[in-house]
């Protein structure tokens, strides 16, 4: 579904993502581990086109998008929920939710069900404004308009910081219903490890922008003293 190969990014002469290779499924979740600083962020940016990548491919669906623009790839079917949620604050969860209509044709124009069934806060806070949420509901909002784009990938920022542990079983659920009941494909950024492995179906690990680690499921198991290693601070 997505293949990313020797991708490379610098900001300036500042190289931030060393020759990355790593795929994601439709229908699995893979987790994208690492201490702070190491590239994770960079590499979503990339993925979702919010910074041009310095060398290497990126194709989705077999296509190559690795030059398109943010916006084209969220039409292509490439929904991104970033670190901090960047709703937007003075308008309301109905607005927020709406905003994600731009990618869709007119006819396609509605919010699906399984946000609100997902994340029922949500239809209670229909008119409030989006500053006005915790930063747990804001999180659920940032998901919820995700989700309104029916994407096939989903790519999530660190999702579970500064929430409430509450919250965090239900983005967990949230995130294992996308997989299981609609069959999209999930791109994981998470420091929270027990979050992340409890999920995950692949993982790659980075480490000052290059992956020093990669596998599946059942390598989290016989290598988890090792991947815990790379993230202990």
């Amino acid at each position: 579904m997505l293949e990313l190969t020797d991708l490379t990014l610098h900001y300036g002469a500042a190289q931030a993502l060393k020759g990355i290779s790593l795929t994601a499924e439709e229908g699995q979740i893979t987790a994208v581990l690492g201490r702070n600083g190491v590239g994770k962020t960079s590499l979503m940016r990339a993925i979702t086109g919010r910074h041009a990548i310095s060398g290497g491919s990126i194709r989705w669906q077999g296509a190559d998008i690795g030059r398109l623009s943010a916006a084209e790839r969220a039409r292509r079917g490439i929904a991104y929920v970033p670190q901090g949620r960047e709703i937007f604050p003075l308008l309301s969860v109905r607005e927020n939710l709406e905003a994600a209509f731009a990618t869709l044709p007119r006819g396609a124009r509605r919010i699906p069900d399984a946000v609100f069934e997902l994340f029922p806060v949500l239809l209670q806070m229909m008119n409030r404004r989006g500053g006005d949420l915790s930063g747990g509901q804001q999180q659920q909002l940032a998901i919820g308009r995700a989700m309104v784009m029916q994407p096939r990938l989903l790519v999530l920022d660190e999702p579970t910081e500064g929430i409430q542990p509450s919250i965090i079983k239900d983005i967990g659920r949230a995130i294992v219903y996308l997989r299981d009941q609609v069959g999209m494909g999930v791109v994981l950024v998470e420091q929270y490890f027990d979050f992340a492995k409890g999920l995950a179906d692949r993982f790659v690990v980075l480490d000052r922008g290059e992956a020093v680690m990669a596998g599946t499921r059942a390598d989290i198991a016989r290598s988890e003293t090792e991947l815990r290693r790379w993230l202990t601070v």
